[in-house]
């Protein structure tokens, strides 16, 4: 049994005028908002805690996010017990299909969501097991004994190329046409220890903010909305959307 509290955050930023990032916060969706809350696994044999970064023409990005994290959230909700980590992994890539399929449809079926796509990072609890999920290049971290460590990997072409700077160009995501789309999936239940505090973000704070920066402020305790409001005193061009939050 576990208790798990997190905050999340997702706002505008100071360039754009609409936000097309969105975080599944366990059993809310925010964008433009901010939420905490904290739950026992005691009372829950699943949740999910995720983050999707939009992209496309005008509106179609929170679009995109939006159908990727309600779809997310209704499937890991039904899918049925007793599962192995084999047959979970095969479930995921069977969501990330069908999801896929559904979003590039909208796109067909209405000329303004052309191409509309997102990324999609997350930590899904099921079955007594933890498993972290990305998609794109939205991130996974893991604050461990005052040291931050990026445990996701970038799916974009500045990482394909072992450059250090990260680029906004990406090769893989859900929708916006990707041919060959995959997932990266890890078990890490047996890696989890006290006091270790995990982040999702968007690329709106770690292209503005270091990661020694966040190490600091994460150091400090912030919350989600903290983290976020040092990427907009940073100039804020991207939505910036974060979620925080401990397995005790």
């Amino acid at each position: 049994m576990s208790r798990i509290t997190l905050t999340a955050a997702s706002r505008v930023g100071c360039i754009r005028s609409n936000n097309e990032d969105m975080v599944l916060a366990y059993d809310k969706l925010v964008r433009s908002d901010v939420y905490r809350t904290e739950f026992m696994t005691e009372n829950n044999d699943r949740f999910v805690i995720a983050l999707a970064d939009g992209m496309g023409g005008h509106n179609a990005g929170e679009v995109a996010s939006a159908e990727a994290l309600s779809n997310l959230k209704f499937f890991i909700t039904d899918i049925p017990k007793g599962l192995s980590s084999g047959e979970f992994n095969e479930a995921m890539i069977e969501w990330l299909h069908s999801i896929n399929q559904t979003i590039e449809s909208k796109g067909r079926v209405n000329p303004a969501l052309s191409d509309m796509g997102t990324t999609m990072v997350g930590v899904v609890y099921y079955n007594h097991k933890y498993y972290w999920m990305n998609c794109g290049d939205s991130r996974f971290y893991r604050l461990r004994d005052g040291h931050l460590k990026l445990i996701s990997s970038d799916h974009s072409l500045s990482n394909a190329r072992g450059e250090a700077k990260h680029s906004n160009i990406i090769t893989n995501c859900i929708g916006a046409g990707c041919k060959n789309i995959y997932m990266d999936i890890f078990e890490f239940t047996d890696d989890v220890k006290p006091g270790d505090v995990y982040m999702l973000c968007s690329d709106g704070l770690n292209d503005m903010v270091s990661d020694s920066i966040i190490e600091q402020h994460m150091c400090d305790g912030d919350n989600a909305n903290q983290l976020c409001e040092v990427a907009i005193r940073a100039g804020g061009y991207d939505n910036v959307s974060v979620c925080v939050f401990t397995i005790e």
